[in-house]
């Protein structure tokens, strides 16, 4: 009788708490094609175990195959050592997902189905998740998310070098990444280019975790070890576009023979300095030198250190794009009051000859008759003037009042703008997420669709259970943050609900030191935030702190817990 893992997606999820079956139930499943170096050559301080190996047989599938009555193979992209991985599509949830398969009887299948739950209990979002780890009719497969929005970091070095901000972003993410996965004893042992992913929004997710080594029969005696060298060697590669070795591998050319491991900033002129030493500190496992005897980073703790330790990097300022040109009217090219450039026909100015004065007694008659007139004007326009001004202040005495002048439509208050949400992902600082499959049920204009967290047996307060659960969102570019409206699942007790101000959708500070838009406490099942000042961020992390007791519902049990149906932010 075919085995059937306890992590398969149709066991029921009446805790919130199976990160299988949670990852199943409507995730956003995305998909990059694995590119296999079938050579497998340049491993990073990991070795595989075989020596020489006998070929095993891979299992003889097609295209239409169905798994399980659920997941319908699509198309081969790997066809390998006894296994082969898929696109296929899960039929059940209608959406794309990756199939990695091979008979039960290899002599990896244990090894490759107790990774792949592994991986799964992890849980964490900055890794591609794996689904389901299925044993059945002599075939053991893991099924896995699709990505398809984001982009392999071998294909974007085919293009060249990352920029310095990008590089910065890619150590940042993928050490503190593999320092949470080490913390709860995984390792990756394969963390090779085409194993890290670029999303649309500019995060990194790594997948494979421990499954790509438990496929390809990969150990270590040192791990952490093993995969801070293969960190460095991916921050060596993305700023110089070269393998950091002699040899070739994953489209990159290596270093020439026989110059040994020398720094990024030596390869390639403009390389960041601070950049190019950590990737030395990384990559000194392998006997290099940092430039200034800093000592060598041997686990991703280490390294998520060093990077904390230095200075920010910035992303580039935009380049200016002059406006096109536009044909101007004769009013605006100046020719009014003035002849155009250029040019044109000589014009005599004739310049009108006044009348001759008058002359004898007629004249200097009227010359007295227009003097008197002219002083009589005067004095009446002087008297008319005065008894203006003082009756105007009469009024003012008599009513109390005076006028003020009318303000103009600039003086106005200006509307609250609509800001426009163009990503998000569940901010989990401690690599534990509530729920990271919907966080974009929160802002898809569909109240009854929502992101829940899970349930707390204390509360309101989430510590020391959890310092908060939240969401990160991204504006798509830096915008004035103002107010914000918050619709929640539960009212009752208090929800506490604070914005800040972030630095990336996987900011690299804890919310204490990030710049503080607005809070609010409420115990209805809405939130208004408004703050004092308008926060310029592209950025936006929604922290709870405080959630309210509710109820047994069909996702969870009683407890302290909340769920937020829809966001909507303005400035």
């Amino acid at each position: 009788m075919a085995e059937r893992s306890t992590a398969a997606v149709d066991v029921a999820d009446n805790s919130g708490d199976n990160p299988l079956t949670a990852k199943a139930d409507g995730a956003t499943t995305d998909g990059v094609a694995e590119s296999i170096d079938t050579a497998d050559t340049a491993e990073q301080g990991a070795g595989d175990t075989g020596g020489e190996r006998k070929p095993i047989a891979t299992p003889e599938l097609h295209s239409g195959h169905k798994l399980a009555r659920r997941y319908r193979l699509e198309e081969c992209v790997t066809r390998l050592d006894g296994f082969s991985s898929w696109r296929a599509v899960d039929e059940k949830l209608r959406r794309a997902v990756g199939v990695h398969l091979l008979p039960a009887d290899h002599p990896r299948a244990r090894s490759v189905l107790a990774a792949a739950r592994s991986s799964a209990l992890l849980g964490d979002p900055r890794f591609v998740q794996v689904l389901d780890a299925v044993e059945e009719n002599d075939l053991v497969y893991v099924v896995h998310e699709w990505l398809p929005d984001a982009t392999e970091l071998t294909a974007l070095l085919a293009v060249g070098p990352l920029e310095a901000h990008d590089a910065y972003q890619l150590v940042t993410q993928v050490s503190q990444a593999m320092a949470a996965a080490h913390r709860e004893g995984l390792a990756h042992l394969r963390l090779t280019p085409g194993a890290v992913l670029r999303t649309s929004s500019g995060q990194y997710r790594i997948r494979g975790l421990a499954v790509n080594a438990a496929l390809r029969g990969i150990t270590s005696d040192t791990p952490q070890r093993s995969d801070t060298e293969a960190i460095g060697a991916l921050l060596y590669a993305s700023l110089t576009q070269r393998w950091p070795y002699d040899s070739d591998a994953y489209g990159l050319h290596g270093l020439p023979k026989g110059v040994g491991l020398i720094a990024p900033d030596q390869v390639r002129a403009g390389v960041h300095r601070g950049l190019s030493e950590l990737a030395m500190r990384a990559l000194a496992n392998d006997g290099a030198t940092a430039s200034r005897q800093e000592p060598a980073c041997t686990t991703p703790d280490e390294l998520v250190k060093a990077v904390s330790a230095m200075p920010r990097i910035r992303p580039p300022e935009p380049a200016f794009t002059a406006p096109p040109e536009y044909q101007r009217t004769t009013y605006q090219q100046g020719t009014y009051g003035r002849p155009p450039a250029g040019p044109h026909p000589s014009v005599t100015q004739v310049v009108p000859t006044p009348p001759p004065a008058l002359q004898g007694r007629t004249g200097k008659a009227l010359k007295w008759a227009v003097s008197a007139l002219l002083i009589a004007a005067l004095g009446l326009g002087s008297w008319q003037l005065a008894d203006s001004l003082l009756g105007h202040d009469k009024g003012s005495g008599e009513s109390g009042t005076s006028q003020q002048p009318n303000k103009g439509d600039g003086d106005k208050p200006k509307a609250p703008v609509p800001l426009r949400i163009q990503g998000a992902e569940e901010y989990a600082p401690d690599g534990k997420p509530q729920n990271a499959k919907d966080v974009g049920n929160t802002y898809d204009g569909n109240t009854s669709t929502y992101w829940r967290s899970k349930s707390y047996k204390g509360g309101p307060t989430l510590a020391p259970y959890k310092e908060g659960v939240g969401i990160v969102y991204d504006l798509g570019s830096e915008k004035g943050v103002s107010a914000a409206s918050i619709a929640l699942r539960y009212g009752g007790n208090h929800t506490t609900v604070t914005l800040y101000a972030a630095d990336s959708m996987s900011p690299s500070t804890p919310v204490g030191s990030m710049k503080q838009i607005a809070t609010t406490t409420t115990s209805n099942a809405s939130a208004d935030l408004k703050a004092a000042k308008a926060v310029k961020t592209r950025y936006v992390v929604l922290w709870i702190t405080a959630v309210p007791y509710a109820a047994t519902d069909e996702f969870s049990d009683p407890g302290f817990k909340q769920a937020i149906t829809d966001v909507k932010f303005t400035g």
